[in-house]
Protein backbone atom coordinates (compact mmCIF):
# COMPACT_ATOMS: atom_id res chain seq x y z
CA UNK A 1 0.00 0.00 0.00
CA UNK A 2 1.58 3.79 -0.89
CA UNK A 3 2.89 5.91 1.28
CA UNK A 4 0.03 8.78 0.57
CA UNK A 5 -2.57 6.27 1.63
CA UNK A 6 -0.86 5.20 4.68
CA UNK A 7 -0.49 9.00 5.21
CA UNK A 8 -4.46 9.57 4.71
CA UNK A 9 -5.92 6.66 6.86
CA UNK A 10 -3.14 8.25 9.45
CA UNK A 11 -5.37 11.34 8.93
CA UNK A 12 -8.75 10.35 8.90
CA UNK A 13 -8.16 7.69 12.20
CA UNK A 14 -7.44 11.34 14.05
CA UNK A 15 -10.26 13.20 12.23
CA UNK A 16 -13.09 10.73 10.89
CA UNK A 17 -15.13 14.16 9.59
CA UNK A 18 -12.13 15.27 7.43
CA UNK A 19 -13.99 14.90 4.03
CA UNK A 20 -11.57 16.31 2.04
CA UNK A 21 -8.89 13.90 3.02
CA UNK A 22 -11.53 10.93 2.89
CA UNK A 23 -12.25 12.47 -0.88
CA UNK A 24 -8.95 12.06 -1.55
CA UNK A 25 -8.33 8.92 -0.16
CA UNK A 26 -10.98 7.64 -2.43
CA UNK A 27 -10.03 9.05 -5.35
CA UNK A 28 -5.93 7.51 -4.48
CA UNK A 29 -7.39 4.00 -3.85
CA UNK A 30 -9.08 3.88 -7.19
CA UNK A 31 -6.23 4.81 -8.74
CA UNK A 32 -4.51 1.87 -6.88
CA UNK A 33 -6.98 -0.68 -7.69
CA UNK A 34 -8.46 -0.74 -3.82
CA UNK A 35 -12.01 -0.42 -5.44
CA UNK A 36 -13.95 -2.05 -2.87
CA UNK A 37 -12.45 0.53 -0.61
CA UNK A 38 -13.47 2.85 -2.38
CA UNK A 39 -16.70 2.05 -2.95
CA UNK A 40 -17.24 1.92 0.76
CA UNK A 41 -15.14 5.95 2.01
CA UNK A 42 -17.60 6.91 -1.28
CA UNK A 43 -20.44 5.73 0.04
CA UNK A 44 -20.06 7.55 3.17
CA UNK A 45 -19.15 10.91 1.51
CA UNK A 46 -22.43 10.34 -0.98
CA UNK A 47 -24.73 9.59 1.98
CA UNK A 48 -23.19 13.38 3.82
CA UNK A 49 -23.39 14.60 0.11
CA UNK A 50 -26.08 13.71 -1.68
CA UNK A 51 -26.27 16.34 -4.42
CA UNK A 52 -22.32 15.96 -5.35
CA UNK A 53 -21.99 15.68 -8.87
CA UNK A 54 -18.13 14.70 -8.56
CA UNK A 55 -19.10 12.22 -5.71
CA UNK A 56 -21.50 10.42 -7.59
CA UNK A 57 -19.25 10.31 -10.41
CA UNK A 58 -16.40 8.55 -8.76
CA UNK A 59 -18.89 6.09 -7.21
CA UNK A 60 -20.01 5.20 -10.67
CA UNK A 61 -16.15 4.79 -11.39
CA UNK A 62 -15.76 2.23 -8.23
CA UNK A 63 -19.11 0.19 -9.01
CA UNK A 64 -17.92 0.47 -12.94
CA UNK A 65 -14.54 -1.37 -11.62
CA UNK A 66 -16.01 -3.87 -9.64
CA UNK A 67 -18.51 -5.12 -12.88
CA UNK A 68 -21.48 -3.55 -10.58
CA UNK A 69 -22.91 -1.94 -13.60
CA UNK A 70 -26.43 -1.07 -12.80
CA UNK A 71 -25.45 0.50 -9.96
CA UNK A 72 -23.12 2.20 -12.24
CA UNK A 73 -25.24 3.33 -14.71
CA UNK A 74 -27.50 4.61 -11.89
CA UNK A 75 -24.78 6.41 -10.12
CA UNK A 76 -24.19 8.24 -13.27
CA UNK A 77 -27.73 9.22 -14.05
CA UNK A 78 -28.11 11.13 -10.75
CA UNK A 79 -24.68 12.54 -11.19
CA UNK A 80 -25.91 14.20 -14.56
CA UNK A 81 -29.14 15.25 -13.31
CA UNK A 82 -27.27 17.40 -11.13
CA UNK A 83 -24.68 18.52 -13.23
CA UNK A 84 -24.36 16.87 -17.05
CA UNK A 85 -20.66 17.12 -17.23
CA UNK A 86 -18.96 15.31 -20.72
CA UNK A 87 -17.16 12.93 -18.65
CA UNK A 88 -20.49 11.50 -16.63
CA UNK A 89 -21.97 10.80 -20.40
CA UNK A 90 -18.82 9.37 -21.75
CA UNK A 91 -18.72 6.80 -18.86
CA UNK A 92 -22.41 6.45 -18.87
CA UNK A 93 -21.78 5.26 -22.31
CA UNK A 94 -18.91 2.83 -21.56
CA UNK A 95 -20.87 1.17 -18.69
CA UNK A 96 -23.87 0.57 -21.21
CA UNK A 97 -21.09 -1.42 -23.47
CA UNK A 98 -20.67 -3.10 -20.87
CA UNK A 99 -23.93 -3.87 -20.23
CA UNK A 100 -24.14 -4.69 -24.07
CA UNK A 101 -26.67 -1.79 -24.43
CA UNK A 102 -26.20 -0.62 -27.35
CA UNK A 103 -29.25 1.71 -27.97
CA UNK A 104 -28.23 3.52 -24.42
CA UNK A 105 -24.57 4.02 -25.22
CA UNK A 106 -24.72 5.72 -28.70
CA UNK A 107 -27.53 8.01 -26.59
CA UNK A 108 -24.95 8.96 -24.04
CA UNK A 109 -21.42 8.84 -26.52
CA UNK A 110 -23.37 11.19 -28.81
CA UNK A 111 -23.98 13.59 -26.66
CA UNK A 112 -20.19 13.93 -25.63
CA UNK A 113 -19.33 14.04 -29.41
CA UNK A 114 -21.95 16.99 -29.71
CA UNK A 115 -19.01 18.64 -26.96
CA UNK A 116 -16.22 17.32 -28.25
CA UNK A 117 -16.33 16.76 -31.87
CA UNK A 118 -12.43 15.68 -31.92
CA UNK A 119 -12.52 13.18 -28.88
CA UNK A 120 -11.45 9.82 -31.54
CA UNK A 121 -12.17 7.67 -28.47
CA UNK A 122 -15.36 8.40 -28.33
CA UNK A 123 -16.27 7.74 -32.09
CA UNK A 124 -14.25 4.68 -31.61
CA UNK A 125 -16.95 3.45 -29.03
CA UNK A 126 -20.01 4.90 -30.84
CA UNK A 127 -18.35 2.50 -34.33
CA UNK A 128 -18.16 -0.65 -31.76
CA UNK A 129 -21.68 -0.32 -31.08
CA UNK A 130 -23.19 0.27 -34.23
CA UNK A 131 -20.55 -2.75 -35.12
CA UNK A 132 -22.43 -4.50 -32.49
CA UNK A 133 -25.76 -3.43 -33.49
CA UNK A 134 -24.15 -5.04 -37.28
CA UNK A 135 -24.94 -1.42 -38.90
CA UNK A 136 -21.39 -1.91 -40.58
CA UNK A 137 -21.52 1.33 -43.19
CA UNK A 138 -22.20 3.45 -40.06
CA UNK A 139 -19.64 1.68 -37.99
CA UNK A 140 -16.96 2.23 -41.04
CA UNK A 141 -18.03 6.10 -40.99
CA UNK A 142 -17.26 5.87 -36.64
CA UNK A 143 -14.16 4.29 -37.27
CA UNK A 144 -12.71 6.05 -40.15
CA UNK A 145 -13.03 9.21 -38.20
CA UNK A 146 -11.75 7.39 -35.42
CA UNK A 147 -8.68 7.53 -37.71
CA UNK A 148 -8.81 10.40 -39.01
CA UNK A 149 -8.23 11.91 -36.07
CA UNK A 150 -5.88 9.34 -34.45
CA UNK A 151 -4.04 7.79 -37.16
CA UNK A 152 -2.13 5.42 -34.39
CA UNK A 153 -5.16 3.68 -33.22
CA UNK A 154 -4.95 0.14 -34.67
CA UNK A 155 -8.14 -0.97 -32.98
CA UNK A 156 -10.15 1.05 -35.27
CA UNK A 157 -8.50 -0.50 -38.17
CA UNK A 158 -8.66 -3.66 -37.00
CA UNK A 159 -12.47 -3.25 -37.19
CA UNK A 160 -12.50 -1.79 -40.24
CA UNK A 161 -10.53 -4.98 -41.39
CA UNK A 162 -12.86 -7.13 -40.14
CA UNK A 163 -16.08 -5.21 -41.52
CA UNK A 164 -14.32 -5.33 -45.09
CA UNK A 165 -13.92 -9.06 -44.53
CA UNK A 166 -17.64 -9.55 -43.65
CA UNK A 167 -18.87 -7.93 -46.57
CA UNK A 168 -17.11 -9.53 -48.86
CA UNK A 169 -14.18 -6.59 -49.55
CA UNK A 170 -11.27 -8.11 -49.21
CA UNK A 171 -8.87 -5.52 -50.95
CA UNK A 172 -9.96 -3.06 -48.18
CA UNK A 173 -10.31 -5.29 -45.35
CA UNK A 174 -5.98 -6.26 -46.35
CA UNK A 175 -5.00 -2.61 -46.57
CA UNK A 176 -7.20 -1.91 -42.44
CA UNK A 177 -5.27 -5.15 -41.46
CA UNK A 178 -2.02 -3.81 -42.95
CA UNK A 179 -2.39 -0.46 -41.44
CA UNK A 180 -2.38 -2.15 -37.89
CA UNK A 181 0.55 -4.08 -38.26
CA UNK A 182 2.42 -1.25 -39.36
CA UNK A 183 1.59 0.23 -36.33
CA UNK A 184 1.94 -3.04 -33.51
CA UNK A 185 3.90 -5.55 -35.91
CA UNK A 186 3.59 -7.98 -33.38
CA UNK A 187 -0.36 -7.98 -33.25
CA UNK A 188 -0.73 -11.85 -34.48
CA UNK A 189 -4.91 -11.52 -35.10
CA UNK A 190 -4.18 -9.09 -38.32
CA UNK A 191 -1.87 -11.08 -39.62
CA UNK A 192 -4.29 -14.09 -39.21
CA UNK A 193 -7.12 -12.39 -40.63
CA UNK A 194 -5.15 -11.50 -43.76
CA UNK A 195 -3.69 -15.11 -44.16
CA UNK A 196 -7.35 -16.20 -44.14
CA UNK A 197 -8.74 -13.78 -46.51
CA UNK A 198 -5.70 -14.54 -49.22
CA UNK A 199 -6.43 -18.73 -48.25
CA UNK A 200 -9.92 -17.38 -49.71
CA UNK A 201 -8.96 -15.88 -52.54
CA UNK A 202 -6.95 -18.90 -53.66
CA UNK A 203 -3.72 -16.94 -52.86
CA UNK A 204 -2.14 -19.94 -50.74
CA UNK A 205 1.48 -18.57 -51.04
CA UNK A 206 0.92 -15.06 -49.86
CA UNK A 207 -1.54 -16.84 -47.11
CA UNK A 208 1.26 -19.01 -45.94
CA UNK A 209 3.34 -16.12 -45.23
CA UNK A 210 0.79 -14.28 -43.16
CA UNK A 211 0.16 -17.38 -41.37
CA UNK A 212 3.45 -18.02 -40.65
CA UNK A 213 3.88 -14.50 -39.54
CA UNK A 214 1.11 -15.14 -37.01
CA UNK A 215 2.36 -18.23 -35.22
CA UNK A 216 5.95 -16.22 -35.06
CA UNK A 217 4.00 -13.26 -32.91
CA UNK A 218 1.60 -15.69 -31.17
CA UNK A 219 3.09 -19.81 -31.22
CA UNK A 220 -0.55 -20.84 -29.55
CA UNK A 221 -2.54 -19.43 -32.41
CA UNK A 222 -4.43 -23.17 -33.08
CA UNK A 223 -6.26 -21.92 -35.69
CA UNK A 224 -3.14 -20.35 -37.82
CA UNK A 225 -1.35 -24.26 -37.70
CA UNK A 226 -4.83 -26.06 -38.56
CA UNK A 227 -5.17 -23.84 -41.89
CA UNK A 228 -1.54 -24.10 -42.43
CA UNK A 229 -1.68 -27.80 -42.02
CA UNK A 230 -5.04 -28.06 -44.44
CA UNK A 231 -3.31 -25.82 -47.25
CA UNK A 232 -0.24 -27.91 -47.54
CA UNK A 233 -1.98 -31.57 -47.35
CA UNK A 234 -4.35 -29.85 -50.17
CA UNK A 235 -0.84 -29.31 -52.39
CA UNK A 236 0.05 -32.95 -50.85
CA UNK A 237 3.06 -30.82 -48.58
CA UNK A 238 3.00 -33.57 -46.72
CA UNK A 239 6.80 -33.36 -45.03
CA UNK A 240 5.34 -29.39 -44.22
CA UNK A 241 2.20 -30.58 -43.22
CA UNK A 242 3.53 -33.03 -40.42
CA UNK A 243 6.38 -30.18 -39.38
CA UNK A 244 3.13 -27.53 -38.92
CA UNK A 245 1.32 -29.71 -36.67
CA UNK A 246 4.48 -30.89 -34.96
CA UNK A 247 5.42 -27.18 -34.27
CA UNK A 248 1.97 -26.70 -33.15
CA UNK A 249 2.14 -29.20 -30.65
CA UNK A 250 5.14 -28.36 -29.36
CA UNK A 251 3.73 -24.87 -28.00
CA UNK A 252 0.38 -26.13 -27.75
CA UNK A 253 0.88 -29.72 -25.70
CA UNK A 254 -1.94 -32.06 -25.78
CA UNK A 255 -4.38 -29.90 -28.22
CA UNK A 256 -7.08 -32.24 -29.47
CA UNK A 257 -7.55 -30.44 -32.57
CA UNK A 258 -3.81 -30.59 -33.70
CA UNK A 259 -3.64 -34.38 -32.04
CA UNK A 260 -6.43 -35.25 -34.42
CA UNK A 261 -4.79 -33.44 -37.26
CA UNK A 262 -1.57 -35.03 -37.23
CA UNK A 263 -3.68 -38.76 -37.18
CA UNK A 264 -5.06 -37.54 -40.04
CA UNK A 265 -1.70 -37.17 -41.93
CA UNK A 266 -0.33 -40.64 -40.41
CA UNK A 267 -4.03 -41.99 -42.23
CA UNK A 268 -3.07 -40.49 -45.60
CA UNK A 269 0.72 -42.20 -44.98
CA UNK A 270 -1.37 -45.81 -44.50
CA UNK A 271 0.70 -45.61 -40.93
CA UNK A 272 -2.22 -47.36 -39.33
CA UNK A 273 -0.13 -48.01 -35.77
CA UNK A 274 0.20 -43.78 -35.47
CA UNK A 275 -3.32 -43.21 -37.18
CA UNK A 276 -4.76 -44.87 -34.06
CA UNK A 277 -2.26 -43.69 -31.88
CA UNK A 278 -2.71 -39.87 -32.00
CA UNK A 279 -7.07 -40.09 -32.66
CA UNK A 280 -6.73 -41.43 -29.13
CA UNK A 281 -4.33 -38.68 -27.84
CA UNK A 282 -6.95 -36.73 -29.11
CA UNK A 283 -9.93 -38.25 -27.45
CA UNK A 284 -8.43 -38.35 -24.48
CA UNK A 285 -7.89 -34.44 -24.86
CA UNK A 286 -11.00 -33.91 -25.42
CA UNK A 287 -11.53 -30.57 -23.63
CA UNK A 288 -9.49 -29.15 -25.97
CA UNK A 289 -11.29 -30.24 -29.13
CA UNK A 290 -13.19 -27.64 -30.78
CA UNK A 291 -13.65 -30.32 -33.62
CA UNK A 292 -17.05 -32.63 -33.20
CA UNK A 293 -16.27 -35.06 -30.57
CA UNK A 294 -19.24 -37.65 -31.38
CA UNK A 295 -17.78 -38.07 -35.13
CA UNK A 296 -14.10 -38.46 -33.97
CA UNK A 297 -15.38 -41.43 -31.74
CA UNK A 298 -17.38 -42.94 -34.60
CA UNK A 299 -14.35 -42.67 -36.78
CA UNK A 300 -12.39 -44.35 -34.09
CA UNK A 301 -14.77 -46.92 -33.88
CA UNK A 302 -14.54 -47.24 -37.33
CA UNK A 303 -10.81 -47.99 -37.82
CA UNK A 304 -10.97 -50.52 -34.49
CA UNK A 305 -13.41 -52.35 -36.18
CA UNK A 306 -10.98 -52.06 -39.55
CA UNK A 307 -8.08 -53.18 -37.38
CA UNK A 308 -9.57 -56.15 -35.97
CA UNK A 309 -10.52 -57.41 -39.65
CA UNK A 310 -7.39 -56.94 -40.89
CA UNK A 311 -5.76 -59.05 -37.74
CA UNK A 312 -8.44 -61.83 -38.90
CA UNK A 313 -7.48 -61.11 -42.43
CA UNK A 314 -3.94 -60.13 -42.39
CA UNK A 315 -3.24 -59.90 -46.08
CA UNK A 316 -5.83 -56.95 -46.48
CA UNK A 317 -4.82 -53.50 -45.60
CA UNK A 318 -6.54 -50.46 -44.53
CA UNK A 319 -6.78 -48.41 -48.05
CA UNK A 320 -9.24 -45.81 -48.19
CA UNK A 321 -9.28 -43.78 -51.91
CA UNK A 322 -7.10 -40.95 -52.46
CA UNK A 323 -9.90 -38.51 -52.36
CA UNK A 324 -10.99 -39.80 -48.98
CA UNK A 325 -7.04 -39.48 -47.21
CA UNK A 326 -6.91 -36.50 -48.55
CA UNK A 327 -10.05 -34.78 -46.56
CA UNK A 328 -7.95 -34.64 -43.26
CA UNK A 329 -9.76 -31.82 -42.45
CA UNK A 330 -12.91 -32.89 -41.26
CA UNK A 331 -16.25 -31.38 -42.64
CA UNK A 332 -16.65 -28.84 -39.22
CA UNK A 333 -13.33 -27.25 -39.94
CA UNK A 334 -13.74 -26.79 -43.86
CA UNK A 335 -17.33 -24.97 -42.75
CA UNK A 336 -15.29 -22.87 -40.07
CA UNK A 337 -12.57 -21.92 -43.01
CA UNK A 338 -15.13 -20.88 -45.92
CA UNK A 339 -17.87 -19.30 -43.57
CA UNK A 340 -16.45 -15.88 -43.66
CA UNK A 341 -16.63 -16.08 -47.70
CA UNK A 342 -20.35 -16.28 -47.73
CA UNK A 343 -22.23 -12.90 -46.99
CA UNK A 344 -25.66 -12.23 -48.64
CA UNK A 345 -26.94 -9.87 -51.18
CA UNK A 346 -28.84 -7.79 -48.20
CA UNK A 347 -25.11 -7.05 -47.10
CA UNK A 348 -23.71 -6.15 -50.21
CA UNK A 349 -26.49 -3.60 -51.30
CA UNK A 350 -26.50 -2.09 -48.12
CA UNK A 351 -26.50 1.94 -49.12
CA UNK A 352 -30.21 0.79 -50.57
CA UNK A 353 -33.22 2.01 -49.79
CA UNK A 354 -33.50 -0.76 -47.38
CA UNK A 355 -30.54 1.61 -45.80
CA UNK A 356 -31.81 4.60 -45.95
CA UNK A 357 -34.94 3.02 -43.63
CA UNK A 358 -33.07 1.87 -41.48
CA UNK A 359 -30.88 4.94 -41.34
CA UNK A 360 -33.85 6.60 -40.38
CA UNK A 361 -35.06 4.27 -37.79
CA UNK A 362 -31.99 4.50 -36.29
CA UNK A 363 -32.67 8.25 -35.62
CA UNK A 364 -36.08 7.33 -34.48
CA UNK A 365 -34.55 4.70 -31.94
CA UNK A 366 -31.66 7.20 -30.49
CA UNK A 367 -34.75 10.17 -29.84
CA UNK A 368 -36.37 7.39 -28.23
CA UNK A 369 -33.50 6.68 -26.45
CA UNK A 370 -32.76 10.36 -25.30
CA UNK A 371 -36.67 10.04 -24.11
CA UNK A 372 -36.23 6.97 -22.21
CA UNK A 373 -33.29 8.42 -20.42
CA UNK A 374 -34.55 11.81 -19.65
CA UNK A 375 -37.84 9.84 -17.81
CA UNK A 376 -35.54 7.38 -16.21
CA UNK A 377 -33.27 10.83 -15.03
CA UNK A 378 -36.47 12.26 -13.67
CA UNK A 379 -37.72 9.35 -11.74
CA UNK A 380 -34.34 8.40 -9.85
CA UNK A 381 -35.86 10.18 -6.79
CA UNK A 382 -34.92 7.47 -4.98
CA UNK A 383 -31.49 7.40 -5.44
CA UNK A 384 -29.98 9.31 -2.01
CA UNK A 385 -32.04 7.40 0.32
CA UNK A 386 -30.74 3.62 -1.29
CA UNK A 387 -27.28 5.26 -1.60
CA UNK A 388 -27.51 5.91 2.43
CA UNK A 389 -28.87 2.78 2.95
CA UNK A 390 -26.02 1.27 1.46
CA UNK A 391 -23.54 3.27 3.07
CA UNK A 392 -24.75 2.27 6.44
CA UNK A 393 -24.54 -1.43 5.66
CA UNK A 394 -20.79 -0.99 4.29
CA UNK A 395 -19.52 1.46 7.06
Amino acid sequence: MSDEIEELQAILRDDPYNFQARRTLSIVLLDNGFNLEAKQNLLYLVRTFPENAELLYNLGIAYEKLGEFEKAERAYLRAIVISPENDFYYNLGLTYIEMKEWGKAIVALKHVVDVEPDDSNTYFNLGLCFFNKEEYEVAIEYFQKTVELNPKDLFAYFYLGNIFKELGQYELAISSYQKVVEIAPDYSWAYYNVGSIAYEMGNTEFALQYLQMTVHYNPHDIKAYMLMTQIYVSQMRITEAMDSVSTGLENNPQNGDLLYTLSQIFKLNNDIENYEKYIISAIDNRHTLTLSFDKIQKEYSKLKAQIEEMKNHPDEQINETGSEQQDIISDEQEQYYDENAEYSQEVQNIMTEEHEQKIQERDDEYEAMMRQIEDEVEDDVDYAEDIENEGEQQL
